[in-house]
């Protein structure tokens, strides 16, 4: 009899715990979802000293007229979506057994035989107008998966957007509404922005009303690696400002003392998520390409040098070890064989720097200006070899290693399989004992091949669904074909046997 006593009590007392815990993450979970889905966050009045200022650095009164009415404010709305609750560290249920199936224990414990839901979510951000029949631009992130656009101009007339494409490797969207005489801001020149120049930000902050703030330009060509979260071949080359931006400025515009556009801003750099002094925008000539692409193609025209380099900072050690000099350019890792590099000579150990009349001294910087040039452009690299300066004429490929433009999805094959892939050359081939394929020299977080299968950096593509692949171009072309899915089939160097990997096709990031 004590026995029981003593179990129904400490049952009691288990089940007054979970619910506390319960109703507490419920309360908590609601409070969170509002402020930072549409709720507007609390509000304190700033200090105000009535005296007048003397000695102005700028008169922004110009800029602000001609920008704020060209920048929206977009909502967006996400559909609740039903997924699947069968995680492989399902926690059990220790209280199924003297209780049956309860959705009060599931809430804590799951039910792997059920479908879980994700709430629909509320946001927004902001836009620019680029034409005055209504296209519009803003970042990636702002509209990334939403089932529902609207876009509210400065007159308080709201349309219904639509997503005319999209690239997550700079996080720049278009959107289209139907409209017309619109007001549209014009494009500047960002590689005539200097560090010190004086800049604007207009968006819709906090879910305010039309928001403009004042800063300089603190930095150039900064990386954050905060792209790499929606894509595995991020670009980044972000103009740095101390003008206040927050949640809710995402896709807005930063614009100069002549109103002219510089930038979109999309970032901040923040413990709190909240602005803590800095802000960054993606540079308008890299912008310009990439929304021309997207109008003209209905996809982005990515152009590929086909080296590889150090992305993030080298150790003076490393440095030291390659034989970098700071400042001097980029190192060259490596050079793919069939790449627009290596067919004008590049090899390792190179350093690039020039890219055309435009010096480079940063990864950033390469990627920025590579950024601007499509499939079967022409431009001049110079480069140093044992501390001699040369220039070559390269003419650039796209990711299949071709000169052609690409049609609408087909970057989105190669880009999936998350990988860094070339063609085996001949000499390869003949020492592995194969007649061609495809090598397959680093995989990527997020990719297709990394997340279905074992595979090892290294491993050459022999044949995709049986049949022979003997260069990059043709394992697109095996793979676009494949349905729901696909088999793999190839070896690594130095072995005799070959392996086989069967890889789904599922929804990319790009």
């Amino acid at each position: 009899m004590k026995t029981r006593q003593i179990l129904f009590t400490v049952i009691i007392s288990v089940i007054t715990t979970v619910a506390s815990m319960y109703f507490y993450n419920k309360w908590n979970a609601s409070k969170y979802s509002v402020v930072n889905s549409q709720g507007k966050l609390p509000v304190n009045y700033t200090g105000y000293d009535g005296g007048g200022t003397t000695g102005q650095p700028a008169d922004f009164q110009s800029a602000a007229q001609k920008s704020v009415p060209a920048v929206v404010h977009i909502k967006t709305k996400t559909n609740p979506k039903q997924v699947s609750n069968n995680s492989s560290n399902q926690r059990n249920n220790p209280f199924k057994d003297l209780f049956g199936d309860n959705d009060f224990f599931d809430q804590f414990f799951g039910d792997g035989n059920r479908q879980r839901v994700i709430p629909g979510q509320m946001a927004s951000g902001s836009g620019v107008l680029i034409s005055e029949n209504g296209y519009i631009i803003t970042n990636n992130h702002v509209i990334a998966d939403a089932d529902e656009i609207s876009v509210t101009l400065s007159n308080k007339k709201t349309y219904t957007g639509k997503l005319v494409g999209a690239d997550p490797s700079t996080d720049l969207a278009v959107l289209k509404i139907d409209a017309t005489n619109l007001p549209y801001m014009l494009y500047g020149n960002s590689d005539d922005v200097r560090i010190g120049q004086w800049v604007l930000a207009v968006g819709y902050p906090l879910n305010l009303e039309t928001t403009v703030t004042a800063g300089i330009v603190s930095a150039k060509a900064r990386t954050l690696e905060i792209n790499a979260r929606q894509s595995k071949f991020p670009i980044e080359s972000f103009i740095q400002t101390d003008a206040a931006v927050n949640q809710g400025n995402s896709g807005g515009a930063l614009v100069n003392t002549d109103g002219a556009l510089i930038g979109i801003n999309s970032a901040i750099a923040s413990p709190t998520g909240f602005y803590s002094g800095y802000s960054y925008a993606i540079p308008v000539n890299i912008v310009k390409k990439i929304v021309n692409d997207i109008m003209q193609y209905g996809t982005v025209q990515r152009a590929y040098l086909g080296i590889s380099y150090p992305r993030e900072s080298l150790s003076d050690e490393e440095k030291k070890k390659l034989g970098i000099v700071d400042g001097e350019g980029v190192y060259v890792l490596d050079v793919v064989s069939d790449g627009s590099a290596a067919a004008a000579g590049i090899k390792k150990g190179d350093v690039i720097t020039k890219m055309n009349d435009a010096n480079i001294t940063s990864a950033a910087e390469l990627q920025e200006q590579l950024a601007r040039y499509k499939p079967g452009d022409k431009l001049n690299l110079g480069y140093k070899r044992n501390g001699k300066d040369y220039s070559v004429s390269v003419t650039l490929k796209n990711k299949v290693g071709n000169f052609e433009l690409v049609k609408n999805g087909e970057n989105n094959i190669l880009d999936n399989l998350g990988a860094d892939l070339e063609t085996l050359d001949k000499n390869k081939a003949k020492t592995n004992g194969v007649n061609g394929g495809v090598v397959v020299k680093k995989l990527k977080k997020g990719g297709w091949l990394g997340d279905q299968s074992f595979m090892r950096d290294g491993f050459i593509i022999l044949r995709v669904d049986g049949k022979e692949v003997k260069s990059v171009e043709e394992l697109n072309t095996a793979i676009t074909k494949a349905d729901k899915g696909f088999t793999i089939e190839g070896i690594y160097p130095g072995s005799d046997s070959v392996y086989e990997y069967t890889i789904q096709k599922t929804n990319g990031d790009e």
